[in-house]
């Protein structure tokens, strides 16, 4: 894998990585979707990269323990995901948004965020303001009562943000969060990813390589079920000066770490 190590790695003994990943194996259906994948991060926003069947969603589906790992070893906030102890408490402390989210089309914007923080078991009595806090911070103020049927597409991922922020999660994992969303909505999306960023690990899985740049601490780059690159945005960059395909410095990068992983360079 070519990886560039950043001060992020330096950590004093005992320091827990909010993910954790060695050697990770994940089946998606019978395929082995991720295979042998090591991955640390911290706090801050890291962008999830790869092409189609890279095995980006699978991961996702891994880290929000919606799955269980195959072999290898996964540890989320320090706790074991292999195991069920612990694994409830962890649940609470995670925000996810699936790529593709259900939802019943009756229920309002607020009635949808209050559910997801029930679920999550948030205490009674915070729920309304935190699900209040979660609406405006997508920018949603006006449909809070709105039934879900009635949004468009990107206001439907606005709400499905929206969901997954509502507990102040310390690990939150977005797969395609932009999906929908204009260029405008796009900027103030980056804002509030630099914001949540601040005190969180923040995971966006996204084909979108100039929103990965934009906003994000640390990228990392899948192909094939593996990490092929860790390191951050500027590294990237530097690599679309050696050419490579694309219409952007960051895009060009990404293409040629591509390339050199299908070589065997």
């Amino acid at each position: 894998m070519i990886r560039a190590v950043s001060d992020q790695e330096i950590r004093p003994p005992g320091y827990h990585w909010s993910v954790d990943a060695t050697g990770l194996r994940v089946k998606a259906g019978r395929h082995l979707a991720v295979n042998g994948l090591n991955l640390s991060l911290s706090t801050g926003v890291h962008g999830l990269l790869g092409p189609n069947g890279a095995g980006k969603t699978t991961l996702m589906r891994a880290l929000s323990t919606v799955i269980k790992p195959e072999g290898g070893g996964l540890r989320l906030l320090g706790t074991d995901v292999r195991r069920d102890s612990g694994l409830r408490q962890l649940r609470s402390r995670l925000g996810y948004l699936p790529q593709h989210f259900g939802f019943y089309p009756k229920f309002t914007v607020r009635d949808y965020v209050e559910y997801m923080a029930w679920l999550r078991e948030m205490p009674r009595q915070v729920v309304p303001t935190a699900t209040q806090r979660a609406i405006d911070r997508v920018g949603l103020t006006g449909r809070a009562d709105s039934r879900l049927k009635s949004l468009s597409g990107g206001m439907l991922r606005r709400a499905g943000i929206a969901q997954a922020i509502v507990n102040d999660p310390a690990v939150l994992l977005l797969d395609e969060p932009t999906v929908g969303l204009d260029p405008e909505q796009r900027v103030e999306f980056r804002n509030l990813l630099r914001e949540l960023g601040v005190d969180s690990c923040v995971v966006v899985s996204t084909h979108l390589v100039e929103d990965v740049v934009a906003v994000c601490t640390d990228v990392v780059v899948m192909d094939a079920g593996t990490s092929v690159f860790q390191g951050v945005p500027a590294d990237l960059l530097r690599l679309g000066d050696s050419g490579g395909t694309g219409d952007s410095p960051a895009e060009r990068g990404y293409s040629v770490l591509l390339q050199r992983h299908r070589s065997g360079a």
